[in-house]
């Protein structure tokens, strides 16, 4: 019987993606929490999915919230990260914003299980997931600072609001998901170009979605 890391022996061989047993853990978790929901999924599940013993995956994760917690920093620690690079690159603000949307959409969309159904839980207004809605709050951030001054540029900074639904435009991608029951293909050509059009920005698309994919195509940003 092989011993993939710390904790006992698994109970069959490897059946889950991921290179790692916690990787398999939160693969398994992923499946479970999005199709039969958080609350009547347990930790005796999971591990059953993943092959291994309960006491191993405990050596893991501690708790069921521990699980989705990891789940949930996964959708937006790469956004942020892409976000923060963004703020020093020299490009045009609506290629970054693209470059930003574009980036966060396919991420969505490449995801194995539709991980940002799991925003609408209640447990995530609870204390023990504060740190999350902080990160998420964070990346909210970003795209309404870069979606500002896309408005400005675009002579339409008066527009009140407008720069909130950027972020909600891509998130959109989480329920598209939900209702065909897979990633929509066409988010990644028609959402980035919506944004910019919802801030007034007119100009050439495919043009940004060249330079946008160049940018994110560097070294120095993340890869998708």
């Amino acid at each position: 019987m092989p011993n993939l890391g710390p904790g006992r022996p698994r109970v069959e061989p490897r059946r889950r993606h991921g290179q790692t047993p916690r990787a398999e853990i939160l693969d398994a978790a992923g499946e479970l929490f999005t199709t039969h929901g958080y609350a009547t999924t347990s930790t005796r599940a999971v591990a059953d999915a993943v092959g291994i013993r309960q006491a191993s995956l405990y050596h893991h994760f501690a708790a069921k919230d521990d699980i989705l917690d990891a789940l949930l920093a996964e959708t937006i620690a790469a956004p942020i990260e892409l976000a923060e690079r963004l703020r020093e690159a020299m490009e045009p603000i609506q290629v970054r914003l693209y470059a930003l949307t574009l980036f966060d959409v396919r991420q969505l969309c490449a995801a194995r299980w539709n991980l940002g159904a799991l925003y609408l839980l209640p447990e995530l207004r609870t204390e023990r997931f504060a740190t999350f809605r902080l990160r998420r709050d964070e990346l909210r951030g970003h795209y309404e600072t870069l979606a500002a001054e896309v408005l400005a540029a675009a002579g339409a900074a008066g527009t009140q609001g407008a720069e909130v639904l950027p972020f909600r435009l891509v998130e959109t991608v989480i329920s598209i998901r939900s209702d065909e029951g897979a990633a929509p293909a066409y988010a990644e050509q028609t959402i980035p170009g919506a944004v910019l059009r919802t801030l007034g920005w007119l100009g050439d698309l495919d043009a940004i979605r060249t330079e946008a994919t160049l940018l994110l195509d560097r070294p120095a940003l993340p890869a998708e």
